[in-house]
């Protein structure tokens, strides 16, 4: 991707960001040009185009980038340059800029910033320069400009249980406006808006996208002008009051992220290349995860959950993870949040023993917390109720029966921090499952009254770091209510996110497709479930449940102690395969075939010398043809010759047909990449909800793992 930014006014301007151009020193005038506007008899005379901050005294007549004022005075800027500094490292280009606006007391600094994987990030600070008075920012956006080419808006809405829907529309005249007021990223999320060329898919149209990082209020919008112009932009959506800067003080955005590409796979692989290029990003093999919450619930003792983890142990897991309920008095949903000690009635040696018996089995123990709750039926709600969030004396409508923790409050924060920090010395705990059970509603200072998921989300963040610097080892997964928290700055200090309570596998292809649009499969938690899934009563089979949980951080989320002897030897091969193929998915880029009929999907991940890959071919629904058409395979090396393994487990994987299957499922087959991508194979008559799984090997490769298969026919 290349970036054209222009710096000679008071805020930089973004005059392309997309295709390399490559341009040469001498192209610097035309470059420059792209400044230039057409305007009509409605238009203002010398208006320019919109800048990053986008400010009416340069002609914007849309959503301003800064709303704000000085007791009802100063509310509009005009921002003149005061310098910038482009600087290069390690292939990541930034641009940090200085504008000043002395009528109003105000210094604006943005930082624009491209990195080797082709992703854009900008922020901005602004000062409050006066000597005396306070400035209350009430907004602050920030925007790209996008070419007339996109037409057509894609984001994404959901609930509870079906995060990532998504949703298309024109992109017409006026805002499409996305705004998040749950004080977390939220279940609902848009996550990422990407505006794109009529009909954009997977492998093609020309596609620009913008993602908020931030995991409180935030908005993020796509805008169509009068004059024709689009821009997408975001920000934090600031509550009333919420942010007041005292002589001094600087309010910083959030960043925001951008990426081009021809194609959604392009745009998705941007953004998983930026997040492997991260310091912190997991560099361990993901482990297979057991979960004990859909296991046991509530219902915890020494006995049980010994028993299930040398279950898991038997299947292969390397991580147990112990869910709600370990705590004080939590017998149920009703009590016990933030009283975080070991609640001796249940445990009363402690977790040792527990603790004791999973690394004996040889895996790595978590634990579950909600730091940021409270419950009123709590010890520490009952000592300090000023520790709540509340508009002033009353409190808000409860959620799930609980309440949310001031930590913008040292003493409650210092409270939280200890307990659990203290816990996770005495364990040597390796993992924290930290979620977040209800919306931030009504989120004040019960003293002030004064607003506070600004202080709220930046106290959480701080919480993280500040653990992660006691226990560098420590990992943590970002849950809330399933795939509520999903963002880019919470995943600065995250190892990976709990897409969705919903383990039902149909469900899961849509939730875990979209989530992969962003985050990289080896940061999306993926488990296998019961057979029939408790949050849809689905019924489905081991193969279907496993193949889905394949494509991300695999994991176990079902009580094995209640499994039959052939579905331990089941799931035990499909953990195998998964520890086989773990480094292959996990650091692979992501494909997808845009499949013309909507009954099926095709997915898979191609190594970083196209010499591996492996796809699923996902069977959603019945189809309106009989026959369901070729599989055409992207990202493959044209030039190579691949050889065809379908994937076969035991018998009772059998992947069931209308009419048996294909030749090449059969027989030896060897084919070029060229072929397989403008061709492909023929897909047989999949029964639906299930998924048929196979590798492409370069030929005379080094796997030589016997993979022949048969699908069993039904006519």
């Amino acid at each position: 991707m290349s970036v054209v930014v222009d710096v000679s006014g008071g805020v930089p301007r973004i005059l392309h960001w997309g295709p390399r151009v490559g341009a040469r020193a001498s192209d610097r005038p035309f470059l420059r040009s792209l400044a230039e506007t057409q305007r009509g008899a409605d238009g203002l005379h010398d208006s320019m185009p919109p800048a990053v901050l986008p400010e009416q005294a340069a002609g914007w007549m849309g959503t301003p980038g800064l709303e704000g004022h000085r007791d009802g005075t100063t509310f509009s800027s005009r921002f003149v340059t005061a310098g910038h500094e482009l600087n290069s490292a390690a292939g990541r280009q930034t641009l940090n800029s200085r504008a000043v606006d002395d009528d109003a007391q105000l210094e604006l600094t943005t930082t624009i910033e491209l990195a080797p994987s082709g992703v854009l990030r900008l922020r901005a600070g602004l000062t409050n320069t006066a000597p005396v008075s306070h400035y209350t920012v009430d907004a602050m956006r920030l925007a790209l400009p996008v070419p007339a080419e996109a037409q057509e808006l894609l984001d994404f809405a959901g609930r509870h249980l079906r995060e990532r829907t998504p949703q298309r529309r024109a992109f017409r005249v006026g805002t499409h406006l996305r705004e998040g007021r749950r004080g977390r990223t939220g279940s609902d999320a848009a996550m990422l808006l990407a505006a794109g060329t009529p009909g954009f898919s997977f492998r093609s149209g020309e596609i620009w996208a913008v993602h908020t990082a931030w995991s409180g209020n935030h908005v993020t919008f796509a805008e169509l002008g009068l004059t024709g112009e689009r821009v997408l932009g975001g920000g934090e959506l600031l509550l009333p009051g919420e942010m007041i800067l005292a002589p001094g003080e600087i309010y910083t955005t959030p960043w925001v992220y951008a990426a081009h590409g021809s194609g959604l796979d392009e745009v998705a692989a941007a953004f998983h290349a930026h997040l492997r290029e991260r310091g912190s990003h997991p560099s361990s093999p993901r482990p297979v995860v057991l979960n004990t919450w859909e296991a046991v619930y509530f219902d915890q003792d020494l006995a049980s959950l010994t028993a299930l983890a040398e279950c898991g142990a038997k299947v292969g897991a390397e991580r147990f993870v112990l869910d709600d309920g370990w705590f004080l008095g939590r017998r149920d949903d009703t009590a016990g949040l933030g009283d975080w000690q070991v609640d001796r009635a249940v445990w009363p040696d402690g977790l040792g023993a527990l603790v004791g018996a999973v690394r004996g089995l040889g895996m790595q123990f978590g634990l579950w917390f909600e730091p940021e709750m409270v419950n009123e039926d709590s010890e520490v709600a009952r000592a300090h109720p000023d520790w709540i969030l509340a508009p002033g004396e009353r409190l808000p409508i409860a959620g799930r029966n609980q309440q949310v923790l001031n930590l913008t409050l040292p003493d409650a924060y210092a409270h939280v921090l200890e307990s659990m920090s203290s816990l996770v010395a005495e364990y040597d705990i390796d993992y924290i499952k930290w979620d977040h059970n209800r919306d931030l509603a009504e989120p004040g200072d019960r003293t002030s009254a004064a607003p506070r998921v600004h202080q709220q989300t930046r106290a959480v963040y701080a919480l993280m770091d500040e653990l992660r610097r006691r226990h560098p080892r420590l990992e943590i997964e970002s849950c809330s209510s399933g795939g509520g928290r999903v963002d880019l700055e919470v995943l600065q200090r995250t190892d990976r996110v709990w897409a969705s309570d919903c383990i039902d596998a149909l469900e899961r292809q849509q939730i875990q497709r979209w989530t992969g649009l962003l985050l990289p499969p080896e940061l999306v938690g993926s488990h296998v479930g019961a057979p029939t899934a408790h949050t849809t009563y689905r019924t489905h089979s081991m193969a279907f449940r496993a193949a889905t949980a394949l494509f991300g951080h695999f994991g176990i989320e079902w009580d094995l102690r209640q499994a039959s002897a052939a579905e331990l030897d089941e799931l035990a091969a499909w953990v195998e395969l998964y520890k086989q193929e773990r480094d292959l998915i996990h650091s692979g880029t992501a494909v997808h075939c845009d499949h013309p009929d909507d009954a099926y999907w095709a997915h898979g991940y191609v190594g970083e010398r196209a010499e591996r890959a492996i796809f699923a071919f996902v069977a959603l629904g019945t189809s309106v043809a009989a026959q369901p058409g070729r599989i055409r395979l992207p990202g493959l090396n044209p030039d190579t010759v691949y050889r065809v393994e379908p994937i076969h487990l035991s018998d009772s994987a059998l992947v069931h047909t209308a009419s048996g299957p294909p030749s090449w499922w059969t027989e030896p087959t060897t084919v070029t990449g060229r072929l397989l991508g403008s061709v492909g194979l023929q897909a047989p008559m999949v029964y639906p909800e299930q998924a048929l799984l196979f590798r492409l090997v370069a030929d005379g490769g080094t796997h030589t793992e016997n993979t022949t298969a048969d699908i069993e026919g039904r006519s």
